[in-house]
């Protein structure tokens, strides 16, 4: 396959044809100034600040002047088809941006919306913005980053949240406030090491300064190998600087449980979970394969049992809003969960919408889309 011969920053070639097409002509019949309303079809929370600065930045290369009225507070809950913000300017300059800013706008907000409602459902749990493996290249890691950033300052602002504590790239560790992403170690690196232990000693000769990660599934033995951790570095477990990443896949259970002692374990910590009707999917999240919230509590159990109380519990695979959820109902004793779950899961639902509402100062827009129409104070 040819390589693309557009440039990235190449306007006019990835936009929408009919937009480059009024464009010519616009500039032929006379240009006139218009106000665009930018909306989606579903609540989200408003994160348009990759869309609002790409404008302006098109905008002062072009020489051209806008106005943006932004209507929304970044973080804020914004109805269905309530405008995020209003865009005015040149038709002819505006159009072909279209395309653009509508790419900016949508998937961060909803986003947005995603990552604080899981940071609603454990207020206390620190989250780890672990998407970007998962995203179609560089921008939209940047918009994931960015509308996970969104939620959880949201969420930490209006419930006293921990939230997001950051992510897993350099690149996009800003908008969590850090200089560097955050992480702990790869299957792979364990592979390599040849024991769960090896790789431990390799990464704190490599890193003597940060805490121990222990990604405990690779060998299926995550109590055993996690514990011969904690006991080459007793020093460092007793100071709460070894944490143990649970990341057991589907097909198997945590070490030691199956179905009935991963309900045995949750009747010891949190029985009512159980008790109450729950989905097939939700059960599986509370007593099933993978990491459980049984298997959390098994570990920490384990831990704890151990003289290892200080050693904290990071849980990944799969951490969608629903599945925190089945956490919260178990008390989970999570302390970091790591996530890219946030990440839009329809994304049919995160088409951003635009349509002009004005043109030269008079008010107009196509039927059925009144009430996008700016709202006299």
């Amino acid at each position: 396959m040819p390589r693309n011969q557009y440039a990235c920053n190449d306007v006019s070639a990835w936009t929408d044809k009919y937009f480059s097409n009024t464009q010519t002509i616009v500039e032929r019949f006379g240009d006139t100034e218009v106000t665009y309303a930018f909306f989606l079809r579903r609540p989200v929370l408003s994160a348009v600040r990759l869309s609002t600065v790409y404008i302006k930045e098109q905008a002062k290369k072009a020489g051209q002047t806008i106005g943006i009225e932004v209507l929304h507070e970044e973080g804020e809950w914004v109805g269905a088809g309530e405008p995020l913000f209003y865009l005015s300017g040149s038709f002819a300059f505006l159009t072909e941006h279209e395309t653009l800013i509508l790419q900016k706008l949508g998937s961060a907000c909803v986003a947005a919306y995603n990552a604080y409602e899981m940071c609603q459902i454990l207020p206390h749990v620190a989250f780890l913005a672990m998407d970007a493996r998962h995203c179609a290249g560089t921008e939209m890691a940047e918009m994931m980053a960015y509308g996970a950033s969104v939620g959880s300052k949201a969420a930490q602002r209006k419930l006293g949240a921990v939230g997001f504590i950051g992510n897993a790239t350099d690149a996009t560790a800003h908008f969590f406030g850090r200089e560097k992403g955050l992480g702990t170690v790869p299957h792979a690196l364990i592979g390599y090491a040849g024991s769960t232990l090896k790789a431990a000693q390799m990464f704190h000769e490599c890193f003597p300064d940060e805490n121990i990660p222990i990604l405990a599934d690779y060998f299926g033995r995550e109590i055993t190998d996690t514990l011969e951790v904690c006991n080459a570095f007793p020093a460092l477990a007793h100071e709460g600087k070894i944490a143990v990443r649970l990341d057991t896949h589907g097909g198997r259970f945590l070490e030691g449980l199956d179905t009935q002692k991963s309900y045995d374990v949750l009747g010891r910590h949190a029985p009512d979970a159980v008790r109450d009707y729950r989905t097939e999917a939700e059960l599986h999240d509370l007593i099933g394969t993978g990491v459980s919230a049984a298997a959390i509590w098994s570990m920490r159990e384990s831990l704890d049992n151990a003289g290892f109380s200080k050693v904290r519990i990071i849980a990944s695979s799969g951490f969608t809003p629903q599945k925190c959820r089945s956490m919260a109902w178990a008390k989970a004793s999570i302390d970091i969960i790591g996530t890219g779950s946030f990440l839009p899961d329809k994304w049919s639902e995160t088409n951003a919408t635009a349509d002009i509402i004005a043109y030269g100062g008079v008010p107009r827009v196509k039927v059925g889309r009144e009430f996008l129409l700016k709202k006299s104070r």
